[in-house]
């Protein structure tokens, strides 16, 4: 482990960092303003299908929501509405282009902290991080999204009422969603560098699994639409899966580090 560093270096480090970051992001942003309205097109997803699962092959399936019209468009209510939905789009699709950079600069951010033999472990870091977020990222927009979109926009919907979504509000809708599931899916490596630093252990973290169980039920249905049991659980389970897996990678690591010393 490097020797400590002074507050002023530290700062000067993270601005390093963050600039470093900003400015893959920025490259990224350009790029993927190019093909926003191609990128927007994809996000219409949800609006109009979902996935159906079956044991049978074809093991999945998109089908068309049955009570959503597969002519839907959306409408813009002000005159930068269209623009700025343009501007969201390519910059979140940016931000997922980045994050091997945005990792990369976090862990050399992180990295005079970590044993000399930690700090190989780079290249996984990167891997696993963007892999997971991707990962959340996907979930939640072929399977969260299209259930929240095929029960909200026909929850009572009668004579009296017609779906008229704006732009803006659909974007914003899907694309909080999407960085939500996204960071919530580092759970596991949140949880690596929480028993590394002594924040927390894996006992306390095992000790006290019944109460993560309750907060990610709570989680799920917070951010689950629908209020049936099915879609809760299928959005706390993988949440409990990562929890147990960051436990178990964790201890891994205790373990070998135990080793390493012994040694």
């Amino acid at each position: 482990m490097d020797e400590k560093m002074p507050l002023t270096e530290h700062l000067g480090e993270l601005r390093k960092r963050i600039s470093a970051s900003l400015i893959a992001l920025l490259i990224t942003f350009v790029s993927a303003f190019n093909y926003s309205e191609e990128i927007f097109k994809f996000i219409m997803f949800p609006l109009k299908y979902s996935l159906s699962f079956s044991i049978k092959n074809p093991f999945v399936r998109i089908i068309p929501h049955e009570k959503l019209p597969q002519g839907t468009k959306l409408v813009f209510l002000a005159p930068a509405e269209a623009f700025w939905m343009n501007i969201k789009v390519a910059f979140v699709a940016g931000l997922l282009l980045a994050l091997p950079v945005i990792f990369y600069q976090l862990w050399k951010f992180i990295s005079p902290g970590l044993l000399t033999k930690e700090k190989r472990y780079v290249l996984p870091f990167i891997f696993l991080a963007t892999a997971l977020f991707l990962v959340g990222a996907a979930f939640c927009f072929f399977i969260v999204l299209p259930f929240a979109m095929g029960f909200l926009l026909t929850y009572k919907v009668g004579d009296f009422l017609m779906p008229m979504l704006s732009v803006g509000q659909y974007i914003d809708f899907c694309l909080k969603f999407i960085l939500a599931f996204g960071a919530i899916f580092e759970l596991p490596i949140a949880i690596i560098f929480a028993t590394r630093m002594g924040i927390v252990t894996t006992k306390t973290l095992a000790k006290n699994r019944k109460y993560a169980i309750l907060i990610a039920f709570v989680v799920a249905a917070i951010l689950t639409p629908t209020p049936d049991a099915f879609n809760q659980t299928l959005m706390a389970v993988p949440i409990i899966i990562l929890y147990e897996i960051g436990i178990l990678v964790s201890r891994i690591f205790i373990r070998k580090k135990a080793k390493d010393a012994n040694q």
